[in-house]
C-alpha cells in the first residue's frame, strides 16, 4: 500500500475518532441533565478512577502506550466536567432578574467574572475606561452609575481598588460589594469605611487565572471583613461549581500570599533575569535543555508575560511580603556557600531536608 493510501486510511480513522468524541459529548449532555435533575454531584472521583483503570488495561492489551491513552482520556474527562459544571451553573443560577456591575470589567479577571456572572443570568454592566467593545452594557466611569445593582464587583489594581471601595462607602449602595484583589491588608481602611457605612461588603480572591474554564480543584478564598452575611452571599455565587471555598482572615491571607504569589513570582523573576544577564540565547539553551529547565522556562515565560504593574503591587504592598523574599535570598546564598566550600555533606543534607518537608506537606 502506498503512502497516499496509508494517509487516506489515517484520515478516515481520524474522522471516526472525531465522530466518536462528538457522540461522547452528546452522552455527556444527557448525563449532565440527569445529574441536575436527580441532585447528583457533578464529579465522581471513583468513577473517573474506574475509567482510567479500564483504559490502562485495554491499552496494554492492544499494545498501545498507556500514557498516550490515559492522556487522551483525561482530556475527555476534563472536557466532560467543564461541560457539566457550566450546565449546572446555568441551570441552578440565582442571577436571573438581578444586575451586576463589574468595575474593571475589561481587564482579564474582570472579563472572567463578567462571563461567569452572565452564565448565571445576571444582567451585566461593565464600568471601565477601556474603549474595547465587550458583549455587555458599558460605561467609562463607574461614578456615573446609579449603583442600583444587586452585585458590585471591583476588579481593578490594588491601589485603585482601595480608592474605589472608599468612594463606594460614601455612596452607600444597597447591593453586595466585593473585590477580587490579590492582597487584602492594603484595602483594610476601605473595608472599615464600608462596614461603618452599613454596606454589604466582603472580599474574595480567585486563586486561578482568567483562562480557567473548569473550577474543579481550583480555590476561591473568602475573607470576611465584618459582614458575615455578605460572605455567605458571595459563596453562593460559586455554590453550583466544583470550586473549593477557603475561609481566611485578612492578615492570614496576605501572610500566606507572600509565599504563594510573592515568593513564586520572585523566584521566576530571578530565573529569567539571570538568564537575560547571562548573554546566552534561549534557543541555544533549549537545544541541550533538561526536563527541569523546560518546565521552569515555561513558567517563567508566562510570568514574564503578565502585568508587571500588578506583580509590582503584589511585592510592594504586602506588609508580610519581606519575610519570604529574605528567605529566598538566604536560601540562595546558602546553596552558593555550600557549593563554594565543596560541602557535599551539607548539600546532600539540604536536599534531604527539602525532600522530607515536601513529602510531609505534600
Amino acid at each position: 500500500m502506498g503512502l497516499d493510501e496509508l494517509r487516506q486510511r489515517l484520515s478516515a480513522v481520524d474522522a471516526e475518532l472525531i465522530k466518536l468524541i462528538g457522540e461522547r459529548q452528546s452522552i455527556v449532555a444527557e448525563v449532565s441533565a440527569h445529574k441536575i435533575e436527580t441532585g447528583t454531584a457533578t464529579r465522581d472521583f471513583g468513577r473517573e478512577a474506574d475509567i482510567l483503570r479500564r483504559v490502562q488495561q485495554q491499552s496494554s492489551e492492544l499494545g498501545i502506550d498507556p500514557d498516550i491513552a490515559l492522556g487522551i482520556m483525561r482530556l475527555l474527562i476534563r472536557s466532560s466536567l467543564t461541560h457539566q459544571e457550566q450546565t449546572r451553573v446555568a441551570a441552578e443560577s440565582s442571577g436571573a432578574g438581578h444586575r451586576a456591575l463589574v468595575i474593571g470589567g475589561a481587564g482579564k479577571m474582570g472579563r472572567w467574572l463578567s462571563h461567569f456572572l452572565a452564565s448565571q443570568k445576571f444582567e451585566i454592566e461593565i464600568a471601565d475606561p477601556s474603549q474595547e467593545e465587550l458583549p455587555y452594557s458599558q460605561i467609562g466611569d463607574w461614578r456615573k452609575s446609579s449603583l442600583e445593582h444587586d452585585l458590585i464587583v471591583v476588579a481593578a489594581p490594588i491601589k485603585v481598588t482601595a480608592k474605589i471601595l472608599a468612594e463606594l462607602a460614601d455612596r452607600q449602595p444597597g447591593g453586595l460589594i466585593m473585590d477580587v484583589g490579590s492582597l487584602k491588608t492594603p484595602l483594610k481602611g476601605s473595608f472599615d469605611r464600608l462596614v461603618a457605612a452599613g454596606c454589604n461588603v466582603t472580599s474574595i480572591h480567585p486563586m486561578f487565572g482568567p483562562e480557567t474554564r473548569l473550577l474543579s480543584e481550583r480555590h476561591v478564598i473568602f475573607v470576611d471583613v465584618g459582614v458575615p452575611a455578605a460572605t455567605v452571599e458571595a459563596r453562593g455565587l460559586f455554590e453550583s461549581t466544583m470550586v473549593e471555598c477557603v475561609d481566611m482572615s485578612l492578615e492570614e491571607h496576605d501572610r500566606l500570599i507572600g509565599y504563594v504569589l510573592g515568593l513564586s513570582h520572585a523566584l521566576n523573576l530571578a530565573f529569567f533575569t539571570a538568564l537575560a544577564a547571562s548573554g546566552e540565547l534561549v534557543p541555544h539553551l533549549k537545544r541541550l535543555s533538561s526536563t527541569t529547565f523546560d518546565a521552569q522556562l515555561d513558567i517563567a515565560s508566562r510570568v514574564a508575560g503578565e502585568n508587571p504593574h500588578l506583580y509590582y503591587e503584589i511585592q510592594v504592598l504586602n506588609e508580610y511580603g519581606k519575610a519570604p523574599l529574605d528567605a529566598l535570598v538566604n536560601a540562595t546564598e546558602h546553596v552558593r556557600d555550600l557549593i563554594a566550600r565543596g560541602d557535599e555533606k551539607g548539600f546532600v543534607a539540604l536536599m534531604e531536608e527539602g525532600r522530607q518537608y515536601l513529602e510531609l506537606n505534600g
